[in-house]
């Protein structure tokens, strides 16, 4: 499609759900809304992720209508935390926090869905197979160039909200992207055992490295930290899989009776030194990228997308210097937070000598056993750092 607007309060560049989140909450609270979005309208989605979103998440996607009763999405109820060949664990239940749910799993496909269904629904401008190509911000809007289907035309707006994890930010003043390269690979693989699934989500700390199991329909998905050789090297031999995961559970769940097709995604942490330049704002994955470890990244990104939301309501001009500095001051403690938190875990779990799985141990046991320290860890992770 041809761009047809030249002009919109507020441009929104990259349609997943951190971008559709923020693009349906300035819609709703009367702002002129264009979307733009690689993707074409009805292409079908291939993408193997399972996204863990916190309650607080998807209470967040009900109150914009893009969690529909019909979209299929497993309660995690339970998270059990423990490190393979030491003693150690904790255990977080929604009863700590008295929720319906901890969170829940649900395919990235079903939920970009819904979001694109409300998008429509809703009447945002949409700009598909179209895609960004610069961006500039004067002092009373800012510019960006759109191509689509060949064509390039000007888009101006008062805020450009940047939400995809492109090279644009790194065009902008006074932005710089820090790159931290794990080294790793995760791998994804619907498993099940013999142990039925009873919502729980076991977040283990292996000898072979970090892995989480997330209730999955009838069964779990498998998010295993590996390096690059050991990941591809699993994802082509189903039995050497099923072997791995079972030494690495110690039979908790019993024999792997299935799994099925992997995907791998190399690990990379991203993280940029701010998240306002002039009139574009920086919120998902163009603000930070990080490992899976805690399942935080998506989470994280769609409090961004709320936080701006709130920051610009009532607001005559949602990209004024004011509005976005509040927004960014809000936004540092959850954001530094939950990024230090999860890159800290790697190096944490990383070693295996009998010291450093003992004060892991203590610590875990500690957390467990001291319910004010559960009851506020688990709260960080639903709802975020300060955030509730």
């Amino acid at each position: 499609m041809k761009p047809t607007i030249d002009h919109a309060d507020v441009a929104v560049v990259g349609g997943g759900p951190v971008g559709a989140l923020a693009a349906l909450g300035l819609a709703r609270a009367g702002r002129k809304v264009v979307l733009v979005e690689t993707r074409a309208r009805r292409a079908p989605i291939h993408d193997a992720r399972a996204l863990a979103l916190s309650w607080a998440s998807r209470q967040r996607l009900e109150e914009e209508g893009a969690w529909p009763a019909t979209l299929p999405a497993t309660p995690i109820d339970v998270v059990h935390v423990s490190q393979q060949g030491a003693c150690g664990r904790t255990v977080l239940s929604r009863q700590d926090l008295g929720l319906p749910h901890l969170g829940l799993v649900a395919d990235y496909a079903a939920l970009t869905a819904a979001l694109n269904a409300r998008l429509e629904e809703a009447g945002v401008t949409v700009l598909w197979e179209s895609r960004v190509t610069a961006v500039k911000s004067l002092a009373r809007y800012a510019a960006l160039e759109v191509e689509s289907a060949g064509q390039r035309a000007a888009l101006t707006c008062r805020l450009a909200v940047l939400a995809e994890g492109g090279a644009l930010a790194e065009t902008l003043p006074g932005i710089r992207r820090s790159v931290h390269d794990y080294r790793q690979c995760a791998l994804l693989a619907p498993v099940t055992f013999e142990a039925p699934q009873t919502g729980t989500a076991y977040e283990r700390f292996s000898l072979d490295g970090p892995f989480a199991l997330l209730p999955y329909g009838d069964g779990y998905m498998l998010v295993w930290t590996r390096s690059p050789e050991e990941a591809a090297a699993l994802s082509g031999d189903a039995d050497m899989l099923k072997v791995a995961i079972e030494r690495a559970m110690g039979g908790r769940l019993g024999a792997v009776t299935h799994t099925g097709p992997c995907a791998v995604f190399p690990l990379v942490l991203k993280e940029v030194n701010r998240v306002v330049s002039g009139r574009v704002v920086l919120i998902g994955n163009a603000a930070q990228t990080m490992h899976p470890v805690a399942a935080q990244g998506l989470n994280l990104g769609l409090r961004d997308a709320s936080g701006l939301i709130e920051a610009v309501a009532g607001s005559p001009d949602p990209g004024s210097p004011e509005v976005l500095s509040g927004y960014a001051a809000r936004r540092r403690l959850d954001s530094r937070a939950v990024v230090g938190f999860t890159h800290s875990l790697i190096q944490l779990f990383d070693g295996h000598d009998a010291l450093s799985q003992w004060l892991r141990g203590t610590g875990m046991n500690l957390l467990d056993v001291v319910p004010p320290l559960r009851r506020a860890f688990a709260s960080h992770l639903v709802f975020g750092v300060g955030q509730r």
